[in-house]
């Protein structure tokens, strides 16, 4: 893998939705990656309290919405290894698989950027990677500030123009719960798996 770019896109992924297939292959045209690994989180650090779908349901429904693309792939590391997960070790992780060569880009929200400061050794973060950053309606961020107290993150950054896809996967389980229909919004395989197990048809 060595000399390649990678995208990695993190989350819960609870459900997987056509926001995220949008970005990646936003990240993925506008970097000229090799290919974008989705990694899929037991719990994410900054969310402990919320409620979430088991992950073997997770990591079905991420295969289902990236099978049709080939340059898309699943990874588990954030799977295979204790919780909570920290992107900097995530990231450490894999570029101890791929090699140093690599050229990795985590692929967040603005709304992340934003946040970055909580994050688990930042400063770590943007020497081990680049950030892709797509814009997330409603939400914005002060680079020159974070600049001040994270030196270094704005060469770190990579605006990704994104598709005006606002989907939320709070928003989508909403939807299930009420009868209402998700395919627009969802892979078709995905919606039929939520379906067929019954998924986010209880509040908790």
């Amino acid at each position: 893998m060595a000399g390649v770019g990678i995208g990695v896109l993190g989350g819960t992924f609870d459900p997987p939705h056509n926001g995220h297939l949008g970005i990646a292959q936003e990240a993925l045209t506008h970097l000229g990656l090799a290919q974008v690994v989705f990694a899929p989180t037991r719990r994410q650090p900054l969310k402990l309290g919320n409620a979430i779908t088991p992950i073997e349901h997770r990591l079905a429904m991420v295969r289902l919405a990236i099978a049709g693309n080939p340059r898309f792939t699943l990874s588990r590391v954030d799977v295979d290894r204790e919780s909570p997960t920290y992107t900097v070790d995530t990231i450490r992780l894999l570029r101890k698989e791929w090699g140093e060569e690599t050229n990795l880009y985590f692929i967040m929200g603005l709304d992340s950027l934003a946040n970055i400061l909580a994050w688990r050794t930042p400063d770590k973060l943007i020497q081990l990677c680049c950030l892709a950053v797509f814009n997330r309606p409603g939400f914005t961020a002060d680079l020159g500030a974070l600049e001040e107290k994270l030196p270094g993150l704005s060469e770190r950054v990579i605006m990704i123009p994104s598709p005006a896809l606002n989907i939320a996967a709070s928003d989508l389980q909403n939807r299930v719960r009420a009868g209402q229909s998700i395919k627009h919004l969802v892979p078709d395989a995905v919606a039929a798996y939520i379906a067929e197990h019954g998924l986010y048809r209880d509040a908790t």
